[in-house]
């Protein structure tokens, strides 16, 4: 296998100044392996049932991949008055603020409810106060089933699910009502439902150009099993004899049948139906069968398998900080990593004052080059890099780990760990149900331009200057977010106590919401306050190294 080598540490500076091995919207290229862009691989999402996890907690979570809005916000819970609506809206993914309507369009109404949760607003939202929480990853599916006058998007749908529902399975159901009743205007989606006791994966599908309505199948992930959501749909044999793991509109093979999506013989598979073709008529690709291998390897699971299980009993228990390590993931270290072609020669000395040449991975290697720097290497000497659709990725806008538990309070017992930009680079910040107000830096969307203020550039200026030399950089900046997670994690304790102390005095004139609010609120400023110092820091370091010449 051809090996690129670079002889002088100048010349890799160079090559990164010239060639964009760090973009600030880092794209794959088109390539062999994948022709399709980020648009058709974008966000994955990890679920873990509660028999699967170390503690018994219920886990989803999503990376938002793309160039989505990054300001986020705790809406309160509100109370209606009979005859209020709802305003179903789209193109809320790519505003600047939370009442920015620059490209937003009201597409109906729907009756509104006497109450709804308080719930966190993120481009998909993804947490409400009771512990409900919803992940995402788009499959696309065939376009000859989207709808464009469908009410719905999905965001949308998660919202209107959030504001209404406290567990899964009545998000599921009034999720397919809203589909049936007014329409889904998406391609084709998933989203992975989880309560604090049960987590489900959910795929909707438009139902054709003529026909307000949409297709979907839920199935539960069993709780001492883990599933996993990258961009192909993934369910398989409709149950509909099995209501408790299973649920489903009535008009799939219906919909498929008239599509000439399945010719109505032999078993009926809702994946291989309605999958896309870059999927390579299989229902996964490197992310699904990573991290499934990683948690159950004595399945002995392998790429040259047709198909991957719906789920997998993870070898061993599973950890909320090992979804996080997951989510980092680039396949260091295996026939996948993109590094592993890309090296240099360093000359070392012996102790008796000799040299000689070692051969190593080049510090300007890294596993988010961007398309410029891939097709340069490649060019220079073909088949140094193979594009591989790593499950961190530079173009993340932000992703989240959510934690929920039953045995605790609602208010502190969910958690929506959350890092903006690079899931491989950024710390995690825990929210939590109880949260009613985040720092400021979250209200300002970072992606149109640049602004110090806004929280995604208080990360991301670090984390660029990182992967100029991220073979150096790595392991100084992946102590910090481990330390910064640790410390997070080992303040819960205390924070849990007190927020049951709390909510368990007994005083009839006494009202503990407020209290508790500060204190999650308090927690939440403190870990974003020592993550933000840090990663200026490291900013700091960075530019003194370079500036150095490294």
């Amino acid at each position: 296998m051809t090996l690129f080598k670079i002889q002088n540490l100048r010349h890799i500076f160079l090559f990164c100044a010239l060639f964009g091995i760090v973009s600030l919207n880092a794209q794959p290229c088109y390539n062999d392996y994948n022709s399709q862009l980020i648009d058709g691989q974008s966000c994955t999402s990890i679920m873990v049932g509660r028999g699967a996890s170390t503690d018994g907690s219920v886990i989803t979570s999503h990376t938002c991949d793309g160039r989505y809005r990054t300001w986020m916000i705790m809406e309160p819970a509100r109370d209606y008055r009979p005859g209020a609506v709802h305003v179903v809206r789209k193109g809320t993914m790519h505003t600047s603020f939370r009442d920015d309507t620059t490209g937003v369009r009201v597409a109906g109404t729907i009756p509104q409810v006497a109450h709804t949760f308080a719930y966190l607003n993120t481009a998909y939202p993804c947490l409400n106060e009771k512990q409900l929480a919803i992940g995402e990853t788009t499959f696309g599916g065939p376009d000859t089933l989207v709808n464009k006058n469908g009410m719905f998007l999905i965001e949308e749908l998660e919202r209107v699910a959030l504001m209404r529902c406290d567990n899964a399975r009545d998000a599921i159901r009034l999720i397919g009502h809203l589909v049936k009743e007014y329409g889904y205007g998406d391609g084709g989606e998933c989203i992975t439902i989880a309560d604090k006791n049960e987590v489900w994966q959910m795929e909707i599908l438009g139902e054709g150009p003529d026909k307000i309505g949409g297709v979907w199948a839920a199935q539960r992930v069993p709780d001492n099993h883990i599933a996993v959501s990258a961009n192909i749909p993934r369910i398989g044999r409709l149950q509909r004899d099995n209501p408790e793991y299973f649920m489903c509109s009535d008009n799939i093979e219906r919909v498929a049948r008239k599509y000439g999506l399945w010719d109505g013989k032999g078993e009926f598979v809702f994946w291989k139906a309605f999958n896309a073709s870059y999927a390579n008529g299989k229902n996964f690709r490197e992310r699904e069968f990573f991290i499934m291998n990683a948690l159950a390897p004595s399945l002995g699971l392998s790429m040259d398998m047709d198909e991957l299980p719906f789920s997998v009993k993870p070898d061993q228990s599973v950890d909320v900080s090992d979804v996080m390590e997951l989510l980092r993931s680039t396949y260091e270290g295996t026939d996948l990593d993109m590094c592993r072609n890309v090296m240099s020669v360093v000359t070392r000395r012996r102790p008796d004052g000799t040299t000689y040449n070692d051969t190593i991975i080049s510090p300007v290697a890294n596993p988010w080059m961007g398309g410029n720097m891939q097709n340069t290497l490649n060019y220079l000497a073909p088949g140094t890099v193979t594009f591989r659709r790593t499950v961190s990725v530079a173009w993340c806008s932000y992703s989240f780990v959510a934690q929920l538990r039953n045995w605790l309070p609602d208010e502190v017992g969910g958690i929506c760990w959350l890092a903006v930009d690079n899931p491989g680079q950024s710390p995690r910040i825990p929210i939590f149900c109880g949260t009613t107000r985040l720092p400021k830096a979250y209200d300002i969307c970072g992606q149109k331009q640049y602004n110090e203020n806004a929280v995604l550039w208080q990360f991301r200026r670090a984390n660029k200057l990182a992967t100029v030399a991220w073979q150096r950089t790595k392991s100084g900046m992946m102590k910090e977010v481990l330390n910064l997670e640790q410390n997070a994690v080992a303040g819960l304790p205390a924070l849990e106590a007190s927020v049951r102390a709390l909510k368990n005095r007994e005083d009839e004139n006494y009202n503990p919401s407020q209290q508790v609010a500060n204190l999650l609120n308090d927690y939440t400023y403190k870990i974003y306050d020592q993550a933000a110092y840090r990663w200026k820091q490291l900013e700091q370091t960075y530019w003194q190294m370079f500036g150095m010449g490294f």
